[in-house]
């Protein structure tokens, strides 16, 4: 019997544990799409427990708490942070099969020394060896992030940001890591959500630009836009809760903008044709800022009322969504094919089932600019497990080209979260070490190496233009 979680941790062949440890361990970390705080880099945030750096803000963990029927005073309330640890502690060994499991596990491992099994019995012992250890002087944020070796680092954040905290990033020589911000213009785009109106009023005095209509919306975004590339923004991002297209002329999306601005209510197709012209407009400006778009959709969003009136939006209460097929997005990208604006793009689905489908779609759009300029991103979110990693890689080896892929990101809110990439890059090797050993590829050690590092590191590289 295997030992728990050992230093061949998912690695069940020679060609495997060669390829993880001679090549992708080494490997730097290009985390391209996640949710920390650039504030809390710059001020190299430090951490008086593990709840805070453990529970504060991960709702995969709130997630495994709830389903164990834990209190929310216990989870988002005012339980002190000890009594919260207790919780999740006790509560972590039912996830048997559960992402979170292995996750936090290689967590205790690779920042805290512990090697042994958390449950409600260890609590204490490991409260009290994290408490010591995040005394130590690496374990600030900055030191965490230095110690994952992570390389780059895309947060997220609006078009009304000011990033005042990249600018002082950029310009502090002793941060070692770069960190950019990327372009997450939601807002703008929901006007079918609650408070896009007020949005739009902050987005106005932003980028002081009298917003009347869409030709002023559009000059508004474009401004902020060239205010992210100026501070070194690489890639945007929008989140859709579906994939849309529905093409309209210029006056009708016009009345839309009006309308919305006016308080008035707008039809779900009126709020997709907004969302249309938005889309084609930042694609367009992407394209000609040598920017990469990611796409990510079939999220439904707050589906509980009761949580949502309660503690929030993005409480942990999200699910896998409706799925509108693939349709929309073909659309999409072949109408910004026709108009030459179709900038290097990366497309993530909540439904596993749209696997196929994406990888087909990827195939239609590549161009000789970039090697896998269309790329079926890392599975995301629910589907970033065991399983649902394998079944993205299997199927993009199927369909596409998986040695163009640019691999994982944590689209993540904790500092401890880098070890997702570890996880993945052992099941990226043991998938390929059973094919070499089932004789499915040659087995040559350093071609496996070049495809290994590619995935981990330098096709993400490359693909950000870092």
């Amino acid at each position: 019997m295997r030992k728990f979680m050992d230093r061949d941790f998912l690695l069940t062949t020679k060609t495997a544990k060669a390829l993880y440890h001679q090549a992708a361990a080494k490997m730097p970390i290009v985390d391209y799409h996640c949710h920390i705080s650039p504030k809390e880099i710059y001020e190299d945030r430090r951490f008086e427990n593990i709840s805070q750096v453990w529970l504060g803000a991960d709702h995969y963990k709130w997630r495994i708490m709830r389903s164990d029927g834990v209190d929310e005073h216990y989870i988002t309330g005012d339980a002190s942070d000890r009594e919260k640890f207790q919780k999740f502690a006790e509560a972590l060994p039912k996830a048997i099969g559960n992402p979170m499991y292995h996750w936090c596990h290689l967590e205790l491992q690779r920042y805290f020394g512990y090697y042994g099994v958390l449950n409600g019995k260890t609590a204490q012992q490991v409260w009290d060896l994290a408490a010591e250890r995040l005394k130590e002087k690496d374990m600030g944020v900055r030191g965490l992030i230095e110690r994952s070796n992570v390389a780059f680092i895309g947060t997220t954040d609006d078009p009304v940001d000011s990033l005042e905290w990249h600018a002082k990033l950029a310009a502090d020589p002793t941060v070692k890591t770069t960190v950019a911000p990327s372009f997450r213009p939601d807002k703008a785009l929901n006007i079918d959500k609650a408070g896009w109106k007020e949005y739009i009023e902050t987005l106005s005095s932003v980028s002081q630009v009298s917003i009347d209509g869409i030709d002023s919306l559009k000059d508004a975004l474009g401004k902020r836009i060239d205010y992210f590339h100026s501070h070194g923004c690489k890639a945007s991002d929008h989140g859709l809760d579906f994939a849309v297209f529905r093409l309209t002329d210029r006056d009708t999306v016009d009345g839309i903008v009006k309308r919305g601005l006016a308080g008035q209510p707008v039809t779900a197709q009126e709020a997709e044709m907004l969302k249309t012209e938005l889309l084609m407009y930042c694609a367009e400006r992407y394209t000609a800022l040598g920017w990469v778009m990611q796409i990510h959709y079939n999220c439904l969003r707050n589906p509980n009322t009761k949580a949502l009136n309660t503690l929030g939006p993005d409480t942990g209460f999200d699910v896998i969504g409706p799925n509108n097929g693939i349709f929309p997005l073909a659309k999409l990208l072949d109408a910004l094919h026709l108009r030459d604006s179709l900038p290097r793009t990366v497309l993530y689905s909540l439904d596993a089932a749209d696997n196929a489908a994406l990888d087909t779609l990827i195939g239609a759009f590549q161009g000789p600019e970039t090697a896998g300029k269309i790329q079926h991103g890392s599975a995301w979110w629910f589907n970033d497990n065991k399983q649902g990693m394998t079944d993205q890689l299997v199927s993009l080896a199927n369909l596409s080209l998986l040695g163009n892929f640019i691999g994982m990101l944590t689209d993540s809110r904790s500092f401890l979260s880098y070890t997702r990439h570890e996880y993945f890059r052992r099941i990226l090797c043991q998938l390929i070490g059973e094919w070499v050993e089932a004789g499915e590829y040659p087995n040559d050690l350093n071609a496996l190496k070049g495809i290994v590092c590619d995935i981990c590191y330098y096709n993400a590289a490359r693909y950000f233009n870092l």
